[in-house]
């Protein structure tokens, strides 16, 4: 149900992305890897806790999510991974990625580099998702808007 939800609003937001948009811009739409309604598809990884997470003491977690965010730079850094971010609380969905790779078996062989998720403390469930391609520009606003480094 939370899932589903998630997606209906990530829809909703894509859609009033697309409407707002005044003028046609045919460059920014090839850069972008826009179809013609200014959609393509990405595949979303939503993060959960892992079994094995009480396998782990306190500072071993801190030393895997330490490893878990160095993972997510380098899949930005390889343009393969869009957006993150996690989950506000402690229930068992901790958090999603966005990957922009032709494939769910693509974005499952960068996720499964991730340390956390190879020890156990998170494991993931992959989906396909149509949306805006306007997506493919946060990489490129983000650090304009960060003060601080995580």
């Amino acid at each position: 149900m939370k899932t589903s939800l998630l997606l209906i609003c990530l829809t909703l937001l894509s859609i009033s992305v697309i409407a707002q948009e005044k003028s046609f811009d045919p460059e920014l739409a090839a850069q972008l890897k826009a179809d013609d309604y200014g959609m393509k598809k990405f595949v979303i990884a939503f993060l959960y806790r892992g079994s094995k997470v009480d396998d782990y003491s306190p500072e071993e977690r801190t030393e895997y999510q330490k490893g878990h965010m160095e993972n997510i730079s380098r899949l930005a850094e390889m343009g393969k991974l869009i957006l993150a971010g996690p989950f506000f609380g402690n229930e068992d969905l901790r958090g999603l990625f966005f990957f922009d790779v032709e494939s769910i078996e693509e974005a499952e062989s960068l996720t499964e580099t991730d340390p956390s998720i190879q020890a156990g403390i998170l494991r993931m469930e992959l989906k396909e998702w149509y949306g805006s391609a306007a997506l493919m520009m946060i990489p490129e606003v983000h650090p304009k808007i960060q003060k601080k480094a995580f």
